[in-house]
C-alpha cells in the first residue's frame, strides 16, 4: 500500500539576507536530498495563511494538515492544552503562558523583550517556576500548568476570550508598553504578567541562572488565547491511518484532535539539538508497523529566526536535509511511496517573526519521477506554475492527485 511522508520544516522559508549575498539561507544551505526531489518531483507554493489570520504555526499547520482554519480554528492554546492532557470545559479560555525575560526598569511598562524564551529554559527550571506562580495565584478564577522548556499553560475558566494579545517572540528588543492586554479581561492578565515578574526575578532557580551568564525567566507573558476545539477525524477524512512527530504541543494537540497517534521521540526538543535522526528513525518505523501517513514537524529553523541565529538556521536546514536523507533510504523498501518537504509559513530573519507569505512545497511520487534541472528554494518554487490558493487544500492534492 502507498505510504505517505511530510516533513515540515518549521520557519524554513526567507527572504534574500544581505549577509548571504542576497540569497535565502534555504538557498545557502547544503540540501542534496530537497534539490533531488525538486528535479524529480513537483514543486509550487502554497498559501498557509487566510487572509485576516494571525501568521503563526498553529493557523499554518492547520492549513498543512488539512484543515481549513476558517472552519476549525480556535486560538493556539487549547490545541496545546490536548496535547498536555489538560481537560478544558466547554467555557474555559486557555492561554500560553510563555516564561520570558524582561529588562530591569522598575515600572514594568517600561519594561523590553529581551528574550521570548528565557534562553531556552529547561524543563526541569521551568516546572520550579511555574509551580510557583500556581501557588502564588491559582484561584477558582485561573489555572497554571508546566509544558516543556519555555512554553507553558494558563486555563482561565469563563475566562475572556476576545483580548488583544502579543506573541513575545514577535516583539524581540522592543519596550511592552504597546503590546500589553487590551480589551476583554486585559486588566486580569496584565496584572498577573506584572506580579509574576515581582515574584520570579528573586526566586532560587533564576538568581542562580543569572550567576552562570544565562537570561532569567522573570516574569510570564501570557497570549494565544482560544476555547477549547474540535476537528474532523484523519482516518474518517482521508481513510489513512497517521501519526505526528514533533516537540512541541501545538502539533502533538492538532493529531491527537484529528485521532492520529502521537510518536514520542527521546531527545526531541524542539531546537537546533532536537533528535534530528530519532525523528526519521520513528516516522520508518511507524510505516513498517502498519501506519500509512507520518507528519514529521521539526521546529528548529523557526527558532533559529526569532532567535536571530542565521548560521544556526542554515545549520538545521541542512540537518533536516540529511534526515530526508535518511527517510529517503528507508521508503525504498516500500514500493510506493509519496513525500513531501514544506515550511509552515516564513519566518525571515530580518523580522524574527512568521509572515504569511507563501510557502514552497515540493511533492515526490516514487511512481512518477519527472526529470527536471533545478534547486528546491523560495525562487524556483515560485517560478512554477502550480499554486495552491487555500492552504487546507495542499493536503488533499498530495494525498489523492
Amino acid at each position: 500500500m502507498l505510504k505517505y511522508v511530510v516533513l515540515l520544516a518549521d520557519g524554513m522559508a526567507d527572504e534574500s539576507c544581505e549577509e548571504l549575498n542576497g540569497k535565502t539561507p534555504l538557498e545557502v544551505a547544503n540540501t542534496p536530498h530537497m534539490d533531488w526531489l525538486a528535479c524529480k518531483g513537483e514543486i509550487g507554493t502554497a498559501y498557509t495563511i487566510p487572509e485576516g489570520f494571525p501568521p503563526g504555526s498553529d493557523v499554518a499547520n492547520l492549513s498543512v494538515m488539512g484543515y481549513s482554519p476558517k472552519i476549525f480554528y480556535t486560538g493556539r492554546s487549547p490545541l496545546e492544552a490536548v496535547s498536555m492532557g489538560i481537560h478544558l470545559d466547554d467555557k474555559d479560555t486557555a492561554f500560553r503562558c510563555n516564561l520570558v525575560t524582561l529588562s530591569g526598569e522598575e515600572d514594568y511598562k517600561e519594561k523590553k523583550m529581551l528574550d521570548y524564551c528565557a534562553g531556552e529554559i529547561s524543563s526541569e527550571e521551568s516546572a520550579q517556576l511555574i509551580a510557583q506562580i500556581n501557588a502564588s495565584f491559582a484561584s477558582e478564577n485561573v489555572r497554571f500548568y508546566p509544558g516543556v522548556s519555555y512554553r507553558h499553560l494558563m486555563v482561565w475558566p469563563s475566562g475572556a476570550e476576545d483580548t488583544s494579545l502579543t506573541p513575545p517572540h514577535d516583539i524581540s528588543g522592543e519596550k511592552i508598553a504597546s503590546y500589553l492586554p487590551e480589551g476583554e479581561g486585559s486588566e486580569t492578565l496584565y496584572n498577573l504578567m506584572k506580579n509574576s515578574y515581582s515574584m520570579l526575578k528573586d526566586e532560587p532557580v533564576n538568581i542562580a541562572r543569572i550567576e552562570k551568564g544565562t537570561n532569567p525567566a522573570n516574569s510570564i507573558w501570557l497570549w494565544g488565547q482560544g476555547k477549547k476545539p474540535g476537528l474532523d477525524g484523519f482516518t474518517e477524512k482521508y481513510g489513512l491511518k497517521g501519526a505526528v512527530i514533533s516537540a512541541v504541543d501545538l502539533i502533538k494537540g492538532i493529531g491527537i484532535c484529528a485521532g492520529m497517534e502521537v510518536l514520542d521521540v527521546p531527545g526531541a526538543t524542539g531546537n537546533i539539538h532536537t533528535n534530528f535522526v530519532g525523528k526519521a528513525e520513528t516516522a520508518l518505523r511507524s510505516l513498517e508497523s502498519g501506519l500509512d501517513y507520518v507528519y514529521i514537524h521539526i521546529e528548529a529553523p523557526d527558532e533559529a529566526s526569532h532567535q536571530g541565529c542565521l548560521k544556526t538556521k542554515i545549520k538545521s536546514i541542512e540537518k533536516i536535509d540529511e534526515i530526508l536523507g535518511q527517510i529517503l533510504q528507508g521508503l525504498k523498501i516500500h514500493e510506493e511511496f509519496k513525500i513531501m518537504v514544506l515550511p509552515d509559513h516564513p519566518t525571515p530573519m530580518r523580522t524574527r517573526t512568521h509572515s504569511s507569505d507563501p510557502v514552497p512545497f515540493v511533492i515526490y511520487d516514487s511512481r512518477t519521477e519527472k526529470r527536471e534541472n533545478r534547486t528546491f528554494s523560495e525562487d524556483t518554487a515560485a517560478e512554477a506554475p502550480l499554486v495552491i490558493a487555500e492552504g487546507h487544500k495542499l493536503m488533499d492534492y498530495f494525498l489523492t492527485k
